[in-house]
């Protein structure tokens, strides 16, 4: 059995109820019209009977008055028959207008409307007469004629009442049989509904239990292929290097792979159901704050997100590994996100490996300088010895001030050489503001001999007033190695210029750029060829031979970008413009990435 025909019995098992629904519906809407006319019918006999009741009550109201009033002469006791005449009327004009009168009913109203006149005409007014007149109304003869009226009155009230009741109950008892009748109704239809069903659905249910089988054996074929591609799944999932962690939408833990179970410290069983930042409890290496939940971010984002550098996963016995980790959505059939998959590696060794990286570049740079700051120093020192020699074979006292002087100056040289030594590798905590002129100024006195004994032109274009926050020291070994690596591509007889250049906040692009400063180290080298380029910012590369490291530009690029700036580098080879030119960004209130190093 195919789908088609799958829906098409459905289709039938449904609208065969309905339809058998609909037609009892129908009967049931009839036998309920009927009832609801009846209902309406006895609602008409209770509103007679009603209109009745209060007839009679303002007739009984009069009677009682007139009868005090001609006891008592008292005029107070006739105010309820004074009050009640005027509501007769209208009462029995409301009565004659009452539905569903029949001609008896009509009868016995116009027969208490003439009989209530004529005791009025001929009872009460004339009583109500002679005592105004002050005469006496015992006379019993007259009451006895009054009586009889009312006794008139009376029986037609009861006359019409009983015909009204006679009629309510008729209509109430053709009610309770055409709810017998609905009961019955109700009984065939739900007998006949329900046997037509209960075999209709036999026959069809004999199909569908065929076809069930045959699904049945479709999927049990299909489950053991899923049990296989499962089971293949958690085969690749162990044999991954990376530790993976799974969770629902709410953050809870799902699964573990026997990598992250060894990187966190926590069984598949105890961590299943557990939140991630209990199992995944990672912080910044520097300010040692949470670092927010990778579930929380990839909700946030709708994408693959990753942590930066720096980060520290605490383990369940509370010893401590540098992770690298990049979450990802699970995605369910509508794109929605139905849970986060989360992959991480241990990159302590990493880590100790690049940090020793870093303080080789930096040993190498303070070598490079070495000879260059022992020339700058032994100079000054030299002629302060000079100076000191001639002091003391005879100098005149004008000639000794003189040379005091000179010494003086000598070494103030030597101290803001020592000083510039000093603040090239004094480390920084926190970000501080750098004056980038006086920054610059410093490496270029530093390497003052260097650019004599290479006989290189230094042409420095370096305004006052521009300063950023960052980490002076880091910032010194980045333009030290740019300006050492113009200086060597530059050669004998070259040229390196260094300019720093202050910039607005732009935008354009898709981008937007902070105000900041633009630090440019050019030289008109023979350039860098195009098939080198690509390579000049990976670890260990080197034109340089035994001379480099490979790790200068490197460096540089992530001292650069943990600053959030950028390290642009631009060259040409042409025998009319050869040359290069590193351009650094330095943004003025960046926000810096500690993960950036």
């Amino acid at each position: 059995m195919n789908l088609n025909q799958f829906n098409r019995i459905l289709r039938q098992v449904f609208l065969l109820p309905v339809i058998a629904l609909l037609l009892g519906a129908v009967a049931l809407s009839l036998q309920i019209q009927g009832a609801n006319s009846t209902v309406q019918l006895i609602q008409e006999s209770d509103a007679h009977i009603a209109q009745i009741s209060r007839i009679e009550t303002l007739i009984l109201n009069e009677e009682s008055a007139l009868r005090g009033y001609e006891n008592t002469s008292d005029a107070r006791f006739l105010q309820p028959y004074l009050d009640a005449s005027p509501r007769l009327h209208a009462e029995f004009d409301r009565m004659k207008t009452l539905p569903g009168l029949d001609d008896t009913e009509r009868r016995y109203i116009n027969d208490l409307t003439d009989q209530h006149q004529l005791w009025l005409d001929a009872f009460a007014l004339p009583v109500i007469a002679t005592i105004q007149a002050g005469g006496q109304t015992r006379d019993v003869d007259l009451n006895l004629r009054g009586k009889s009226m009312m006794d008139s009155i009376r029986q037609d009230i009861a006359n019409t009442t009983h015909n009204a009741e006679q009629r309510r109950a008729a209509r109430i008892q053709r009610w309770h049989l055409q709810v017998r009748h609905m009961e019955w109704l109700l009984l065939v239809l739900a007998l006949c509904v329900g046997i037509s069903i209960g075999l209709f659905t036999r026959n069809r249910l004999h199909s569908v239990s065929s076809a069930y089988k045959t699904s049945l054996d479709v999927l049990s074929r299909r489950a053991e292929e899923i049990f296989q591609s499962e089971q293949q799944l958690r085969t690749t999932l162990a044999s991954i290097g990376d530790g993976v962690i799974t969770c629902d939408i709410g953050g809870k833990v799902q699964m573990m792979n026997p990598v992250a179970v060894h990187l966190t410290g926590w069984s598949q069983a105890e961590a299943l159901g557990q939140p991630l930042e209990r199992v995944f409890h990672i912080v910044n290496e520097s300010t040692r704050r949470p670092v927010e939940n990778s579930v929380v971010k990839v909700k946030r984002m709708n994408r693959i997100v990753g942590l930066g550098n720096h980060t520290i996963l605490i383990r369940k016995d509370k010893t401590e590994l540098h992770i690298s980790d990049s979450g990802a959505p699970i995605r369910d059939r509508t794109d929605g996100i139905a849970g986060v998959v989360l992959v991480f590696r241990d990159i302590t060794l990493e880590r100790k490996t690049q940090d020793a990286l870093i303080a080789n570049e930096k040993l190498a740079v303070a070598g490079r300088l070495a000879a260059t700051i022992a020339h700058e120093i032994h100079n000054p020192l030299d002629s302060v010895s000079n100076l000191l020699y001639l002091m003391r074979n005879g100098a005149t006292e004008e000639e000794s001030v003189q040379f005091m002087d000179m010494a003086e100056q000598e070494l103030a040289r030597v101290t803001q050489i020592s000083r510039a030594m000093l603040g090239l590798y004094r480390e920084s905590k926190a970000p501080v503001l750098v004056d980038l002129k006086e920054m610059l100024q410093e490496i270029l006195l530093l390497m003052e001999r260097r650019f004599a004994d290479e006989r290189v032109t230094l042409h420095a274009d370096l305004p006052s007033g521009v300063a950023v926050d960052a980490f002076p020291a880091e910032l010194r070994q980045v333009f030290s190695n740019l300006i050492t690596n113009a200086t060597e591509a530059a050669g004998p007889g070259g040229e390196v210029r260094v300019s720093l250049t202050p910039q607005p906040a732009s935008s354009g692009n898709g981008h937007n750029r902070q105000a900041g400063a633009m630090v440019t180290v050019a030289d008109n080298g023979m350039g860098i060829p195009a098939e080198v380029r690509p390579h000049l910012f990976q670890p260990f590369f080197t034109t340089k031979g035994e001379r480099g490291t490979g790790l200068g530009l490197w460096v540089s690029r992530g001292i650069v970008t943990k600053h959030g700036g950028t390290i642009e580098l631009a060259s040409d080879t042409s025998e009319a413009r050869h040359g290069t030119a590193v351009s650094v960004f330095l943004a003025t209130k960046p926000t810096i990435n500690a993960g950036g190093d």
